[in-house]
């Protein structure tokens, strides 16, 4: 069984969305469909179909979060320490070509968000960061093309 690597603020809102699907939707969608089934004949019945449906989809959510749950390595990024980038690092970086700085947390797949600052471990960018510190750069093929970055910073929270 592969581990799936993960911050304790990812692991937690795994938690938080499997408790909302099974707390709130499941019965929610059970209720509607009692309600499609007392409507009559079933065959024809659309409220009853997507009912239905939706209670598939929930279930199919829930075995996915059970899953990737039960698989979950969760990593305290704050106790992590280093002058190399690796899993759980805030990375500090400047654009080589723009001058532009950015800064990513490099996260579990299942936790990014690039809006939010965080990218996924298996992204091109933290692939190409992995092992770099303070003053290196790592080269990024993107499909704006070849990108430069500059490591200003490392942090650990």
């Amino acid at each position: 069984m592969e581990r799936v690597p993960m911050t304790i603020e990812g692991f937690k809102s795994l938690e938080a969305e499997l408790h909302r699907l099974k707390a709130e939707e499941r019965p929610r969608i059970i209720q509607a469909i009692a309600e499609a089934r007392a409507h009559g004949d079933l065959s024809e019945n659309a409220e009853y179909h997507a009912a239905k449906e939706a209670q598939g989809f929930n279930e199919a959510r829930v075995a996915e979060l059970e899953d990737k749950i039960n698989r979950a390595e969760v990593v305290d990024t704050s106790k992590l320490t280093g002058s190399s980038i690796k899993f759980g690092a805030t990375v500090h970086l400047e654009d080589e070509d723009t001058g532009e700085k950015v800064k990513y947390k490099i996260v579990g797949d299942l936790e990014a968000d690039v809006k939010g600052g965080k990218i996924s471990i298996s992204s091109p960018i933290a692939r190409a960061l992995i092992g770099k510190g303070q003053g290196d750069t790592a080269e990024v093929t993107t499909p704006k093309g070849a990108r430069s970055y500059e490591v200003l910073k490392i942090e650990w929270k």
